[in-house]
């Protein structure tokens, strides 16, 4: 005897529906299931191949040789050489001993792939004879000294003197093949600390002829939480990118340099937004938070030199 003849019609009716429709649900339910997307697993971001060379300020009480030895076997492609006043080359002998130190870095397989100057005109002839140096050996870039407000002096007016003055340097150092690259340094006088006044500078200058060095530290220092939209501002321009440290100062009231990586910079941001805009020039390590005119801390540099590329190098591979 059939149980469900004993119901009524319609309760009857309800009961089959509701049977196909389970019955139909069941067997639609694994294709269903078997559709829903899967959750696609993150990939490790590609490491970045970007030279890197060092800032040689740290290594000055080295000879030239032992410099370029030093730099090779740590796996720099280069130096950040300093050609000035005080630098391990000196603005007045450069004709003699730019070519000696050239040499020595070519003999172990690494280059001057930034030469950093007090150069930000052409009117001086120590500044005409060190370009015209450096151009000849070989040298692609310079890194300028930035230009300084006087604040008894109308700002607009000054930003129009520092324009013509930069203008006039790269058409002298496009003739000679070399670049000037102008670094942000944060400072109250700095002309580009606040970077919008360094849009000015360049924003109308062939991308070819002129670059900047974006410091992200003093970048950070000066724009505190709006360094971002310096970078979009000026990513354009980019040529080297500077990486160095620094926490604040409460008692002093001002930065205090630190080892890469242990200060307030965000370099896991910092290097995710190098990577969206494909940052393919080369970078640049300085070691500021030891005293580089202390021979007797020469040892002690090296170590901060080998630490801070190791955590440079993290950064890169993400």
């Amino acid at each position: 005897m059939n149980p469900n003849r004993s119901l009524p019609t319609s309760t009857r009716r309800r009961f089959l529906k509701t049977s196909l429709i389970t019955a139909a649900s069941s067997q639609l339910l694994p294709p269903l299931l078997a559709a829903e997307p899967k959750k696609k697993s993150q990939k490790k971001p590609a490491a970045m191949q970007n030279q890197v060379c060092v800032f040689n300020k740290p290594l000055q009480h080295l000879s030239y040789d032992e410099q370029a030895a030093l730099v090779a076997e740590m796996g720099f492609a280069g130096i950040e050489g300093t050609v000035r006043k005080g630098g391990h080359v000196e603005a007045k002998n450069v004709a003699r001993d730019l070519p000696k130190q050239i040499e020595a870095l070519k003999k172990h397989g690494v280059e001057m792939t930034l030469m950093t100057s007090d150069i930000n005109n052409i009117d001086e002839a120590i500044n005409r004879t060190v370009l015209e140096t450096a151009a000849k050996l070989g040298v692609k870039r310079f890194r300028m000294r930035p230009y300084k407000y006087d604040y008894a002096q109308a700002i607009p007016g000054q930003i129009k003197n520092f324009r013509h003055t930069y203008q006039e340097l790269i058409k002298y150092c496009s003739d000679l093949g070399i670049r000037p690259l102008y670094q942000n340094h944060a400072g109250a006088k700095y002309y580009g600390a606040s970077i919008w006044d360094l849009y000015l500078l360049m924003k109308d200058e062939p991308k070819d002829q002129v670059g900047m060095c974006f410091d992200i530290r003093h970048a950070t220092v000066a724009g505190g939480l709006s360094w971002p939209t310096e970078f979009h501002l000026m990513k354009p321009w980019f040529s080297m990118v500077y990486c160095k440290d620094f926490d604040w100062d409460k008692k002093k009231k001002k930065p205090s340099n630190v080892p890469l990586g242990t200060g307030m910079v965000d370099y896991p941001r910092f290097f995710s937004m190098l990577r969206k805009i494909n940052y393919s020039d080369p970078i640049s390590l300085h070691i500021e938070y030891i005293d580089h005119r202390d021979p007797k801390l020469q040892q002690q540099s090296i170590a901060a030199v080998r630490q801070d590329f190791k955590t440079l190098q993290g950064l890169m591979k993400g």
